[in-house]
């Protein structure tokens, strides 16, 4: 039986939230500005799950922000060649995974940004599924220009979405939330639709949700190995469908320092500001399938390293790791989701900072 290890990008890897820093860089107020479009994003994927739109399209939103503000294709490369922030262990990690298994990145970044990645872990780019983008073969006119601009002040102007973690529909929202939601709808479906630069609304296409599935599904045929073979790692609402898949599947699903989205999909929980248990957690399952990774997850201790096979410099890492930085493993339930959601946010913001740990 062979095996492989499919992973999202950010998160897992790297600490970086890639689309965020560009309108940071870009967009006056943009921490704010894409924050609050990742908000809206998350409610129309997740509340009101609007057809035709899924988790991670906030980078198609925003695009012609960007671009009004002077992005360009190499702009962008050499932004996220001189940003990129990798996690601890995260590059010994796939290296050592690569020797013994079949991997793939499957990430919502930009392609730009995936290069720059690929680089410097020396990971082939053609195992990587990404969105793609040619951001300078879209022309911005004058006149649309200058209205892309004003409602970025509108946008950055609005106060940030929220709603209780049980809402289920647009009645759980506040008046003024549902007033936002109905002006940023206005914003980009009907009138940023209607430009010669809204064609990047149509034309683009994110790698998140049923999309991050579908990649799964590619990565499989061209390894030739079934659903119940992959291990698949994410961290937030774009590996939903992925984790879904997988784990209908028979594979096994992890979420690494995730949010609420990807607690409430994946079965294994990781903890942990080092990546290198990622390589651990491959190796069983190479050995065991997803039955004996359940079984190891549940004994975790630094006692069952000694029964990894793993080079003994790499393992002993984890050997002078204190306490509180030690990874830490759980088998998701009903029972403690609630509680390790809680602390797999809380070391999420630790490891990505609060800004990018808060996202969805």
């Amino acid at each position: 039986m062979s095996y492989q290890f499919n992973t999202d990008c950010e998160g897992p890897i790297s600490k970086n939230d890639n689309a965020l820093e560009l309108c940071q860089f870009y967009i006056p107020s943009g921490e704010h500005f894409f924050s609050l479009l990742s908000k809206y994003d998350d409610y129309l994927a997740d509340i009101e799950k609007r057809p035709g739109y899924k988790a991670g399209d906030t980078l198609k939103l925003i695009l012609p922000f960007l671009k009004a503000y002077g992005a360009t294709d190499e702009g962008m490369r050499r932004f996220s060649e001189e940003h990129l922030l990798l996690v601890q262990g995260a590059k010994e990690s796939i290296q050592h995974i690569l020797k013994k298994m079949e991997v793939f990145i499957i990430s919502t970044s930009y392609e730009a940004y995936i290069e720059a990645l690929c680089e410097l872990l020396q990971f082939p780019k053609d195992r990587t599924y990404c969105t793609s983008l040619q951001l300078n073969q879209y022309e911005l006119r004058t006149r649309e220009k200058e209205r892309i601009l004003q409602l970025a002040q509108e946008i950055v102007s609005m106060e940030m979405i929220e709603w209780p973690p049980w809402a289920k529909s647009q009645e759980d929202l506040s008046e003024k939330d549902r007033k936002t939601i109905q002006r940023l709808n206005e914003i980009f479906w009907e009138e940023i639709a209607e430009m010669e630069i809204g064609k990047l609304l149509t034309e683009v296409n994110p790698i998140g949700g049923k999309e991050k599935a579908r990649a799964v599904r590619l990565s499989l045929e061209r390894t030739g190995n079934r659903l119940d073979e992959v291990l698949y790692v994410g961290d937030s609402i774009t590996d939903v469908e992925a984790f879904e898949l997988v784990r209908k599947g028979g594979g096994g699903t992890v979420s690494f320092n995730g949010n609420r989205y990807a607690l409430r999909a994946a079965e294994i929980a990781c903890l942990s500001p080092d990546a290198s248990i990622l390589a651990i957690l491959a190796e069983v399952f190479r050995k065991e399938g997803k039955e004996g990774l359940t079984e190891f997850v549940e004994g975790w201790s630094k006692d069952a390293l000694d029964l990894i096979p793993l080079d003994k410099e790499f393992i002993a890492r984890f050997r002078e790791i204190g306490p509180e930085n030690f990874p830490k493993l759980f088998r998701i339930t009903e029972e403690n989701r609630e509680e390790l959601t809680e602390k797999s946010e809380a070391i999420r913001k630790r490891v990505r900072g609060i800004s990018i740990g808060s996202l969805g």
